[in-house]
């Protein structure tokens, strides 16, 4: 194993192949930003010659000063039976003006004759000429071997000498990609100790996570004497997606000790991969190694209370060094520990009778369909109602709902739109007054129309609440073989400004658990505002 590994990421590139990822140049400006502060050593930037978003790409990022990241385009050899000096692709690399320029190539025999329809011996020419090409323009060349694995089983001495090619013309690495996925782990072990041995240059990984085993494979290549390693941000790529790049700069740094970013960078770790994913529009993944919300989350009291004591006994790392931070859940499996630290962590401070007394009244609960540890929100407004000093800040009197059917006719199809009008009455109290909230809508659901109507009683009495918003709404069958009678569990996600809540409510009546999860919204919301 080398004392230096580089990190290469391709987010920018391969990582945009997953479904449902679509950056735009000033989103993928911005995970540039955000990569090179981590201290990722390249990042490669896309495909200047597949379309304009790219190349515009690379146009912005030349005007800024990345402070670590080189930054590489990625493309193809020159075409079979072309010239490198006239090929538009490789014309396209230069173009960019990146200090690194990155080409694939296939290393498997019958890629070679089936897909690219040429030679054995022109693809060998292809990755010679083009290389040479490159460097002669004064590039760093990394060169990634695609389907290499899988086309060493099928042409040992083939694949080995596309890499040869490539290094003998003066590549600077020779990356070995798992394009498929499929390689488990021994045997990347066993072939890069192999390839480092052959090849005159460098040797690099690039792993898929066809087989689940990308991250392992990446560290597992690393060992062997692999010294760059490719990987996606959170995983993201086409397929399963690529090895996950902050899972292997953990791994490197925690695990096998070797430096690829600063202690300072990896505290970043956690606050860098929600950034990506929020930028990319996909929802962060809790249970995701090391930066997941779940990674350090303790249910059951027995891991809890030893977590207390001594915070190694259920982790594998201190959770802070990766900027992340340990939770401990409120549920049925809860232990007194739990409520206590919970409670602690809130500014709440229990006896342990009290802290008894709470417990069993969240498993008297659970029981009947509530669930706390999705909504913390609800479960601190339970205990403040318990310790008996909480005052609600006003009291539904009465609501009433009432949804009119209808349909109409699509002009253009002709088809029937079933639709629903929606009237929501709301009176609420405080002390000895009462106001009246009304809301009035066709095709919005009744959550929708409670909420207005909530808030229409209140707003004049409290014109903060208008900061309020719900963004997210889920509904659970608990008992589904209840069929319509089945008790049904609400839960709602509110914000205001950055902060965000979750509440709950749980009744056989929908209706009526939203109503439920509305409420402690709301008192959510002024026992954090109205201080």
């Amino acid at each position: 194993m080398k004392d230096r590994v580089e990190l290469y990421d391709t987010t920018l590139r391969d990582g945009t192949q997953m479904e449902g990822i679509s950056l735009s140049v000033d989103d993928k400006i911005k995970i540039a930003r955000r990569m090179d502060e981590l201290g990722v050593h390249y990042i490669e930037g896309g495909y200047p010659g597949s379309n304009p978003k790219d190349i515009e790409f690379f146009a912005r990022i030349s005007e800024m000063n990345l402070k670590n990241a080189h930054l590489a385009a990625f493309g193809s050899t020159r075409k079979a039976g072309g010239r490198a000096d006239t090929d538009p692709n490789l014309k396209a690399l230069l173009e960019a003006n990146t200090p690194v320029v990155t080409i694939v190539a296939k290393a498997h025999d019958r890629h070679v004759t089936h897909v690219l329809e040429t030679t054995l011996e022109e693809n060998l020419a292809m990755i010679g000429d083009s290389v040479r090409h490159l460097k002669e323009a004064g590039r760093t060349v990394f060169l990634d071997a695609e389907h290499f694995f899988d086309g060493l089983e099928a042409n040992r001495d083939y694949a080995v000498q596309c890499l040869k090619t490539a290094a003998t013309a003066g590549a600077d690495c020779a990356v070995l990609c798992d394009t498929n996925g499929g390689t488990i782990t021994s045997h990347i072990s066993e072939i890069v100790r192999a390839v480092v041995k052959e090849v005159p240059c460098e040797v690099g990984i690039h792993t898929h996570n066809g087989a689940d085993v990308a991250v392992a494979g990446s560290l597992a290549a690393v060992e062997a004497g692999a010294t760059q390693v490719q990987g996606a941000a959170n995983g993201y790529g086409d397929m399963c997606g690529n090895a996950n790049l902050f899972s292997i700069i953990a791994n490197l740094k925690l695990k096998l000790g070797i430096d690829v970013v600063s202690d300072e960078q990896l505290s970043r770790l956690t606050e860098v991969a929600h950034y990506v994913a929020e930028i990319a529009n996909q929802p962060p993944n809790p249970r995701q190694a090391y930066v997941g919300s779940a990674a350090f989350v303790h249910k059951a009291g027995l891991h809890a209370a030893a977590v207390a004591k001594e915070e190694w006994s259920y982790q594998h790392v201190v959770p802070e060094r990766v900027g992340n931070t340990n939770r401990f859940l409120i549920s049925e499996l809860a232990g007194i520990g739990n409520v206590v630290r919970k409670l602690h962590e809130r500014g709440i401070e229990v006896s342990l009778d009290q802290a008894r007394s709470i417990r069993d009244h969240v498993k008297e609960r659970e029981a009947l369909g509530w669930q706390y540890e999705g909504a913390e929100a609800s479960f601190e407004l339970l205990v403040r109602r318990m310790l008996g000093e909480y005052k609600p800040p006003f009291e539904i009197t009465s609501h009433k709902v009432t949804i009119e059917p209808g349909r109409r006719t699509d002009p253009r199809t002709g088809e029937r739109e079933y639709i629903a009008g929606v009237r929501m009455t709301v009176m609420v109290r405080k002390s000895d007054r009462e106001w009246k909230g009304h809301a009035d809508h066709e095709g919005v659901g009744p959550v929708d129309a409670l909420d207005k109507a909530l808030r229409a009683a209140i707003v004049g009495q409290y014109p903060g609440i208008a900061t309020l918003r719900l963004t997210d709404f889920k509904v659970h069958i608990i008992d589904s073989h209840h069929s319509t009678e089945a008790v049904t569990r609400v839960l709602i996600e509110s914000a205001a400004g950055e902060f965000t809540w979750w509440t709950v409510g749980t009744s056989p009546n929908i209706i009526e658990a939203s109503l439920m999860a509305l409420v402690d919204s709301y008192e959510y919301w002024f026992l954090q505002f109205q201080k």
